[in-house]
């Protein structure tokens, strides 16, 4: 299948049983596309929302990969379980006597900066190895402890034994043993019996794709799918410099600028559509920090120039 350039950020609803690489690849197939990656990994057992980057927009994942998340979690109260979800063996069970006001007790006590142990069935590696392959194997491995931030826990709905809480957290929390540690502190043991990612960063589901959907689209409607390749740094303020400046400031020289200082901007030249990359402002000079290539800026204008006039 020859593959072509394409640039941007589609914001996929991955299904429960496929894994986030599956969905990349699949993604990737329906694109044609010659560059694409993910930007944060889900696991088979969770769904929602799972950014995936094309062409000149892979430069900038790490923007999503550092935000913080928004989940909704199923919290089964009574068992636990091996690898502290629905698909582990039950290794004991336990009477639950747990209210509302319980529940909102425990969330409350993991609320703020805490500190997580990285489940063994995680995509964290260790010498080279995930430690979810450890897992399979039956071998334990030491991990270290990791500080987190959880913004808010709030009851979505629930009665006894089943809880739906919507989560916002930090990068690198994980939602399963937050669930086993609420069930401890309930005193009845718990497990995570689903898992659904709604937000990263100001990325939400409001407009998020199913792989199902993407296949009944021909190529221009997949395209018209795509949210622009800053995406990403939608946060940041964005610059606009003429057609001079910017040509140097792809060159990757400093340009002088009567702007106030500012940790991250997004760059453009003087076409709607030609971002160049980001950058940071120190003392009035625009200093950049990821550049796209000439071709990279040249096919997102050529896109723009196609979309306007078919």
């Amino acid at each position: 299948m020859p593959r072509r350039a394409v640039h941007g950020v589609l914001l996929l609803d991955k299904p429960v049983g496929l894994s986030s690489n599956d969905a990349l690849q699949r993604a990737k197939r329906l694109y044609r596309a010659e560059k694409a990656g993910h930007t944060g990994t889900l696991d088979p057992l969770a769904s929602g929302l799972l950014p995936i980057c094309f062409g000149a927009a892979t430069k900038f994942s790490q923007a999503s990969l550092d935000a913080d998340k928004r989940y909704l979690a199923t919290l089964a109260l009574g068992q636990t379980r091996r690898g502290g979800d629905l698909e582990g063996e039950v290794l004991r069970t336990r009477p639950v006597n747990a209210t509302r006001a319980d529940v909102e007790a425990a969330c409350a006590r993991f609320t703020g900066t805490i500190e997580q142990t990285p489940p063994m069935h995680s995509a964290l590696k260790h010498e080279g190895k995930s430690l979810y392959e450890y897992a399979r194997a039956g071998v334990e491995v030491e991990r270290e402890a990791r500080r987190v931030t959880i913004h808010a826990i709030d009851i979505v709905e629930g009665d006894h034994r089943r809880w739906l809480l919507d989560v916002r957290c930090s990068k690198g929390t994980y939602i399963r043993t937050l669930a086993e540690d609420i069930g401890e502190a309930l005193g009845c043991g718990a497990h995570l019996a689903a898992l659904r990612r709604t937000g990263s960063g100001a990325l939400t589901l409001q407009g998020a794709v199913t792989l199902e959907a993407l296949e009944a689209m021909d190529e221009p409607q997949r395209d018209a799918q795509l949210l622009s390749a800053d995406a990403l740094l939608a946060d940041c303020p964005e610059v606009r410099l003429g057609a001079e400046d910017a040509a140097r400031f792809l060159a990757g020289m400093r340009r002088r600028l009567a702007l106030a200082d500012a940790p991250q901007v997004r760059v453009f030249g003087p076409e709607p559509r030609a971002f160049l990359g980001s950058a940071h402002i120190v003392a009035g000079e625009l200093i950049s920090t990821r550049l796209l290539s000439p071709t990279e800026v040249q096919g997102l204008v050529v896109n723009d120039r196609t979309e306007r006039t078919a």
